[in-house]
């Protein structure tokens, strides 16, 4: 007795997919504009050109105001510092956006799991390493996606003697301000005193 054949397969037809195309459609079309998020995104700097990106993660023009900053501790390279600490962007979509306070880092770690961020943060930091250390070598490195990943990097560290201005150079200065000749005295003693110790 021959094996019963197998019923073919029906081709769903144009009118069920159309169907299924408007009831995606109508749900969608449920939430209005204002309170949907949107994956957008553009350059807002903080103090130069590409040292900052806005996304849009949250309806109404709010997201993320990402603060980008480099790393050049290792030897010939520049490297994106990673801040998971982004400031709430306002007004995304206005003409004016701004940010203030700060966003969670869940946040910031959702949108770091989105190709088009990360693409756009990669073109961003290669211009900022250019602008900032255009003698070395711009060197990638992905971003925390979770807190887990997340390895803060550590800025070195400023002794005291670079945040005192050095008495002898400032003494030079007030003498040729005045117009006044400058000794070999002046130029003695280069390094200010070590500070007292507490008692």
């Amino acid at each position: 007795m021959p094996s019963p054949q197998p019923a073919p397969l029906r081709r769903p037809s144009a009118l069920a997919i159309l169907t299924l195309a408007a009831a995606l459609a109508s749900l969608t079309g449920c939430v209005p504009a204002a309170e949907r998020a949107s994956g957008w995104m553009f350059v807002l700097p903080r103090h130069q050109p590409n040292d900052g990106l806005a996304l849009g993660t949250r309806p109404a023009g709010e997201g993320l105001h990402l603060w980008l900053d480099t790393d050049t501790s290792e030897a010939g390279r520049c490297s994106p510092r990673w801040n998971p600490d982004a400031a709430r962007l306002q007004g995304g979509t206005s003409a004016s956006p701004s940010s203030a306070g700060r966003a969670p880092r869940q946040e910031f770690y959702a949108a770091m799991a989105r190709g088009a961020v990360r693409w756009q943060l990669q073109r961003q930091f290669a211009a900022l390493c250019q602008q900032r250390a255009p003698e070395r070598r711009f060197v990638w490195k992905e971003p925390p996606r979770r807190a887990a990943d997340f390895q803060p990097t550590g800025y070195p560290m400023v002794e005291e003697r670079n945040l005192i201005s050095n008495p002898k150079a400032v003494l030079r200065a007030e003498k040729r301000l005045l117009g006044q000749p400058l000794t070999p005295e002046d130029f003695q003693n280069e390094e200010p005193a070590p500070p007292a110790p507490g008692p």
